[in-house]
């Protein structure tokens, strides 16, 4: 089990980190009853020591991201933790080395978890037997806190190994620009505008229903974020789906509607009916993408065969230079800002998918 400090106390300080360029970093967090998640814990490695940092004492935390933003940071699947520190506490890494992406850039499999990675480089395994914990009770048990800093432990080893192998390979910096990409504070804004994109089942809803369902999309959005709220209480999909597909226009059609909790009614009703009478307008001729022709079909297997090759000289999975979703992107909307036409992937393969193109 690994040693380690936990720093609570509001005059407590952290030794070292001014000598460190490099930490590993790790969050606890809950998100089950918000919209936002709550930041319970910070776990820290240094090259020395360990340290887990409870945001929820005293610990004064602002001069703490100040001083470990200016630093790389080195984390396992780091989007949600970015996401959080970033929700949290408004900062972000300097720089960012992602190990679940470097080991993907080494061929280890894309979603390798930070256990599976330790078991392949160190031969250690660890037990994952606190997943579910509550991590805003206080206080935090024994347990709990060595869990915490496990997760921690092998992040600067790890990225050391990862980082010579890389820079054996010349991939080095496709690990430094793939884990820079998620340093992007857009990645991580909330826009009512585009809450349609994540309702499952509005893929294929037209003209005014399509609106509709928009419209209120849009508004759960900003009502989970202004009741810090997930977005299944606010209205559920189901509902959400029903209400665009019946297009009701009084409190009485809103009441027929199954899936309508009544207290809804009574508390929002007026606004969903506006948002519904706001479908009629000039906007509501949304017609969903055409299906793929089979030109397209032929294109999106001539690039995937692209991909799978490039990926087989490389010794890497195909997803990890482009999934299927870019590709039929690309293919559908004509788009070419995605990664796969810019960095390592140009070079190695995205000048001959705009060929296909």
């Amino acid at each position: 089990m690994p040693e380690y400090t936990l720093v609570s106390e509001r005059d407590a300080t952290i030794a070292d980190l001014d000598a460190c360029d490099v930490l590993g970093v790790d969050t606890e967090f809950m998100r089950e009853k918000t919209f936002f998640a709550q930041l319970c814990l910070v776990q820290l490695a240094t090259p020395e020591d360990i340290f887990c940092v409870d945001p929820l004492a005293d610990f004064e935390m602002s001069s703490f991201w100040r001083k470990i933003s200016d630093k790389t940071w080195v984390v396992h699947s780091a989007r949600q933790d970015i996401e959080v520190v970033h929700q949290s506490a408004g900062c972000m890494p300097r720089t960012l080395f992602d190990t679940q992406i470097a080991a993907g850039l080494l061929g280890y499999a894309p979603q390798l978890g930070y256990a599976g990675l330790v078991s392949e480089l160190f031969g250690v395994e660890i037990a994952k037997s606190h997943t579910r914990a509550d991590w805003t009770r206080r206080p935090l048990s024994e347990a709990l806190l060595q869990y915490a800093a496990e997760d921690v432990e092998y992040l600067l080893p790890a990225y050391d190994a990862l980082a010579e192998s890389l820079d054996h390979k010349g991939r080095l910096s496709w690990a430094q620009q793939d884990s820079s990409l998620l340093l992007d504070p857009a990645l991580y804004q909330v826009d009512p505008l585009r809450a349609i994109e994540r309702l499952k089942g509005a893929r294929n809803l037209r003209g005014r229903s399509r609106t509709a369902a928009a419209n209120l999309a849009g508004w759960r959005e900003s009502e989970a974020v202004r009741t810090n709220r997930p977005r299944q209480w606010v209205l559920r999909d189901n509902a959400l789906l029903e209400l665009a597909k019946s297009l009701p226009s009084s409190t009485g059609d809103l009441a027929r509607i199954e899936q309508l909790p009544p207290r809804l009614i009574r508390r929002a009703g007026d606004e969903l009916l506006a948002l519904i009478a706001d479908s009629a307008g000039e906007h509501a001729n949304f017609r969903p993408p055409a299906p793929s022709n089979e030109q397209h079909k032929m294109l999106l297997k001539s690039m995937q065969s692209t991909v799978a090759e490039c990926a087989d000289d490389l010794g890497v999975v195909p997803e990890i230079i482009a999934s299927r979703k870019e590709l039929s992107a690309a293919i559908v909307s004509g788009t070419r800002d995605s990664r796969v036409f810019s960095g390592w992937r140009k070079e190695q393969i995205g000048e001959r998918l705009l060929q296909l193109l």
